[in-house]
């Protein structure tokens, strides 16, 4: 099968063979898959990574139990051992053991097929297209903050950042009800969101302590200042990037302001995908182009660029 096969810091085509599940795993023919900024980091060397990139995906189970063969799915990236002492008390996103598609130890979605535990399998709703399933698991990561802080009608929010996942942040926070502003640079980015009922602003229009929360999305030191001169007094400040490489800040500011400081990853999946059914939550609008799988390395520059929102690839064959 074809595949985008990252090494030593490289993108390339290769033909690989085709995975065969391992007990208790099915097998998941691809039909979409979404370039995200961690996949671009991995190729910056964010983490040493050899293998089959890619964890967007939406795909159809073609080898596995019979409730799973013939469905739409999208796919939890960790893989667990449901053994040690973090999957015992519940934390099985933080599994000591854990594989990740297209991260850890475990070949991911830029491909013809992949595999993964059946119990990470979530069957998707007839009425989300294949395009909406990509941002399941993109999505759900942006319910992961409203898992680890309560956030209600009184609370004045910050996302700082629209890109890709900043979108879907304030997308996500949208609905909650709260006093939610996003800030960010590009006007078409500012646009997407106001369409959507967001409050938006630019750096120069940041009031500073201001917020109760800020959400910082950028993945740089600049928005992480941002962020963080945007916050009251004992307000929270989520970081919600991976960082590629060292951030320096003024620690003893966070001491003195008692700031909360929260790191937040991968969400539920249930929830996310009941967003996307109900329309509550739009994502139709963040796909930027669609390019078949052997035009990966093409999609990789694009997705690259500044701006760019969602490059979504397509593994049929043309």
């Amino acid at each position: 099968m074809k595949a985008v096969w990252l090494e030593d810091g490289e993108l390339s085509m290769r033909e690989v063979e085709c995975p065969s599940p391992p007990p208790g795993e099915a097998l998941v023919k691809v039909l979409r898959a979404g370039i995200c900024n961690t996949d671009l980091e991995l190729v910056g060397g964010y983490y040493p990574f050899t293998g089959i990139l890619g964890h967007e995906f939406v795909g159809k189970v073609v080898d596995g139990p019979d409730a799973l063969v013939g469905r739409r799915v999208v796919g939890e990236i960790n893989a667990v051992c449901d053994e040690c002492p973090a999957c015992l008390r519940g934390d099985r996103s933080h599994c000591e053991r854990r594989t990740v598609l297209g991260i850890v130890n475990r070949h991911g979605a830029f491909a013809e097929y992949l595999t993964l535990p059946c119990a990470n399998l979530h069957p998707v709703p007839d009425a989300v297209s294949d395009d909406e399933a990509t941002f399941t698991e993109p999505l759900a990561a942006a319910l992961r903050i409203q898992e680890q802080l309560p956030i209600t009608s009184g609370d004045r929010v910050l996302v700082v950042g629209t890109g890709k996942l900043g979108q879907l942040i304030a997308r996500s926070l949208e609905p909650t009800g709260c006093k939610l502003k996003a800030l960010g640079r590009r006007a078409e980015a500012l646009a997407l969101l106001a369409a959507q009922g967001v409050e938006t602003l630019t750096a120069n229009e940041l009031a500073p302590r201001s917020f109760d929360i800020a959400i910082e999305c950028t993945g740089n030191a600049e928005g992480f200042e941002l962020a963080r001169g945007a916050l009251r007094p004992r307000g929270a400040l989520v970081m919600k990037s991976t960082y590629a490489g060292e951030l320096a800040f003024d620690a003893s500011a966070l001491v003195v302001d008692e700031i909360h400081l929260l790191g937040s990853r991968c969400g539920p999946f249930p929830p996310a995908l009941e967003l996307l059914e109900s329309r509550r939550v739009a994502v139709a609008d963040l796909v930027e182009r669609t390019l078949p799988l052997d035009r990966a390395l093409e999609a990789f520059a694009q997705a690259a660029a500044p701006g760019v929102l969602k490059i979504l690839l397509d593994p049929s064959p043309a």
